[in-house]
């Protein structure tokens, strides 16, 4: 669901990258009063599995279209609101800069379509409720699947604000919107299920991740950390290279109405984004540049799991640093 910068007019995508920068300062404060050095590592591992994950698309059946997981709502299970918001925000970041995976100029809207409604509306409003203290796997699983739905039909309906906003007449609002709600329902499923598999997994290896009661079989937390870097690794250097082939949904629904022609925008704020995302994007496409084959791609999504979680752990340090200094 990462919008390009044709989606979006610069009035648009400017108060979309001051609304998300104010809520990554709102997070970043909070973190920073209420910080939790414990928080780091997970921060971090989670920020690369999380960006590992979203490189893997799953097929849509029978829609010819695809879809990969937000993540959001996974992060918030596991760190809450603000520290999720913080760690997904990063993971766009670095998609735009890096690998040109959504536009800059788009990058503030991808930021609120795909954190804002998880972190701060799904995860406190549906998941918490019904999750409640983590006993029930039922409701585990529920809570999770619930809230991925729900968090990724608010981000999917304000991307069709967005261009409405943006005045993209070739995307009439009732049939974009009607494209759009339904696959990444599905699509919300999908994630809700991989999300409750994960939250399984760690309340048994930690269930102190979740205020849970110890069964005796928890794991240390280095390990939980290591098998979370394992994992990213391997998702990003082998499995990867296994993802669907269809458009994600959001491309999917986009050529249904434009009958596959790509949509596209010009003007001098648009060619300033496009020009510095060009020279910023060593591994665009997911490949390193110049070099061609699996190996591309292999490097590619291992460098992004290391800048990922370096990133992360890094501004994690720093408002750490800033809490001492209080």
């Amino acid at each position: 669901m990462h919008m390009a910068d044709a989606l979006v007019s610069p009035a648009v995508g400017g108060a979309m990258l001051a609304t998300s920068a104010v809520l990554i300062g709102i997070s970043a404060r909070k973190v920073r009063e209420n910080f939790d050095n414990s928080k780091i590592p997970l921060m971090g591992v989670m920020g690369a599995f999380v960006f590992a994950m979203q490189m893997i698309n799953f097929t849509i059946p029978a829609t010819g279209s695809s879809g990969h997981i937000g993540g959001g709502m996974m992060l918030a299970a596991l760190l809450g609101s603000y520290p999720a918001f913080l760690v997904i925000s990063a993971v766009l970041i670095i998609q735009a800069l890096f690998f040109a995976d959504g536009g800059l100029l788009a990058l503030g809207a991808n930021i609120f379509n795909m954190g804002f409604w998880t972190c701060f509306i799904a995860y406190p409003l549906v998941f918490l409720p019904i999750a409640k203290d983590f006993s029930s796997r039922k409701r585990i699983v529920l809570a999770s699947v619930a809230s991925s739905i729900v968090g990724l039909q608010f981000g999917s309906f304000c991307v069709v604000l967005e261009t409405l906003c943006s005045g993209v007449t070739e995307l009439p609002f009732g049939v974009f919107a009607g494209l759009m709600l339904p696959i990444h329902f599905a699509i919300g499923a999908v994630e809700g299920v991989l999300t409750a598999m994960l939250i399984l997994f760690l309340k048994e290896a930690r269930p102190e991740l979740f205020n849970a009661e110890n069964s005796g079989r928890s794991l240390s937390f280095k390990a939980v950390c290591g098998y979370l870097a394992l994992a990213s690794f391997v998702i990003a250097g082998a499995i990867s290279l296994l993802a669907s082939e269809y458009p994600d949904g959001l491309e999917w629904s986009i050529g249904k109405i434009t009958k596959g022609e790509e949509l596209s925008a010009g003007g001098k704020i648009y060619e300033a984004f496009s020009l510095i995302q060009t020279k910023l994007s060593v591994f665009a496409d997911y490949a390193v540049q110049g070099l061609g084959g699996t190996a591309s791609s292999v490097i590619a999504g291992i460098a992004g799991v290391l800048i990922v979680a370096l990133f992360i752990v890094l501004y994690a340090n720093f408002l750490r640093k800033r809490h001492c200094e209080r």
